[in-house]
């Protein structure tokens, strides 16, 4: 068989080819890559314009609530931001100097007005340089009904996320809701202290009457209240309560919140205050060189073991009371006895026989809280 020829390819000619400069042709990309962002910046534009439109029509976006927005407070809006950076910013806001923040937890059944969270913020306004530490003041809340009170009287707040639970209501001592509770906030104090953030934490129900800092231990890596104080700020008889403590941010203090936190699983049905005065003993705490200090109840005191010279006095703690109603009455009476006992001249307020006319409706033979 004959062989096909063989077709060539050949050079197009001028004719076929025109030569375009090189620094033309760069030109031209560029100016068609600008155009097309351009175009694609008005097509997202008009997309978004229509998208708005179409949700204020059908949702009613105007007349949806809107929560007073703050910088600080880590609540609605701002839905780009993850729960983690708003932690990071309420903390930035709030903090002292030397990173260290003052923290206290609230859901609805405290938030009422009129109720504990009320006689919290009024200590510190009348305390004795207790005033500027607002500033410095975090509430953590439960739920929305806590949330919307907290923004109306402060302005650091942050929503912690308890997906599935509901904390609104009143927890009564040792019931389920009120462990979940106690140890959902005990995991978030540890994250404080991930974050590099040393802290006081208080129960809302302790009332801060003085300064506590001029009393605190420099050296201690945990302080932590008492409800029975033997005497000696190491001996680890006295009964802790975990509702007061102050945390500075070390590898010693994250480690321990990590052991004293997966502790609950050694302990069911105990709160972290119960397994804190169980672990304390243990060896491990004595391994990662955690340095305790007990608060004398002198200064840092309660309905257990109460602070009884007013001119010492820096918290009072509405512990070993149950039931909120009980906490109230009596916390008022304090807040009652405190503004006559700064009302006093100086000569009579050194007189010892001044007391507190707490507690009333709170039993001292109740159980501990």
């Amino acid at each position: 068989m004959a062989r096909p020829p063989r077709h060539t390819l050949s050079r197009p000619s001028a004719a076929h080819c025109l030569r375009v400069p090189k620094h033309a042709l760069l030109r031209a990309g560029a100016a068609f890559f600008l155009a097309t962002l351009v175009a694609l910046a008005l097509a997202v534009l008009h997309r978004a314009a229509l998208s708005r439109h179409s949700l204020e029509h059908s949702w009613g976006w105007d007349a949806l609530p809107s929560f007073e927005t703050h910088e600080e407070d880590g609540a609605q809006g701002e839905d780009l931001d993850s729960e983690d950076l708003k932690l990071d910013r309420v903390l930035q806001k709030a903090s002292m100097g030397d990173n260290t923040v003052i923290l206290t937890t609230l859901n609805a059944a405290w938030a009422s007005p009129g109720s504990v969270i009320d006689l919290f913020i009024d200590s510190f306004r009348s305390g004795v340089r207790t005033s500027s530490l607002l500033n410095h003041l975090i509430i953590i809340v439960f739920d929305s009904d806590a949330y919307r009170q907290c923004v109306n009287i402060h302005h650091h707040c942050f929503v912690l996320g308890t997906e599935g639970v509901d904390f609104s209501e009143e927890k009564r001592f040792l019931t389920s809701g009120y462990l979940e509770m106690m140890w959902k906030r005990l995991d978030f104090l540890r994250l404080v202290l991930e974050k590099g953030y040393s802290f006081i934490f208080s129960d809302a129900d302790i009332m801060w009457f003085r300064n506590p800092f001029p009393h605190f231990y420099p050296n201690g890596d945990l302080q932590i209240a008492c409800d029975h104080y033997v005497g000696n700020a190491t001996d680890l008889r006295s009964i802790a309560n975990g509702g007061f403590n102050y945390v500075k941010s070390n590898e010693r203090t994250i480690e321990f919140y990590s052991f004293w936190y997966s502790s609950r699983l050694r302990y069911p049905g105990y709160h972290d205050q119960d397994v804190f005065n169980a672990i304390k003993h243990d060896p491990y705490v004595e391994d990662i060189g955690l340095e305790i200090k007990f608060l004398s109840t002198a200064y840092f005191g309660g309905f257990c073991e109460p602070s009884r010279d007013l001119n010492k006095v820096c918290t009072m703690h509405a512990n070993c009371c149950i039931g909120l109603r009980s906490k109230i009455h009596d916390l008022r009476i304090m807040i009652e006895d405190w503004k006559s006992y700064l009302s006093l001249p100086p000569s009579l307020k050194r007189l010892t026989s001044l007391s507190w006319r707490v507690p009333q409706n709170c039993s001292l033979s109740s159980q501990n809280q």
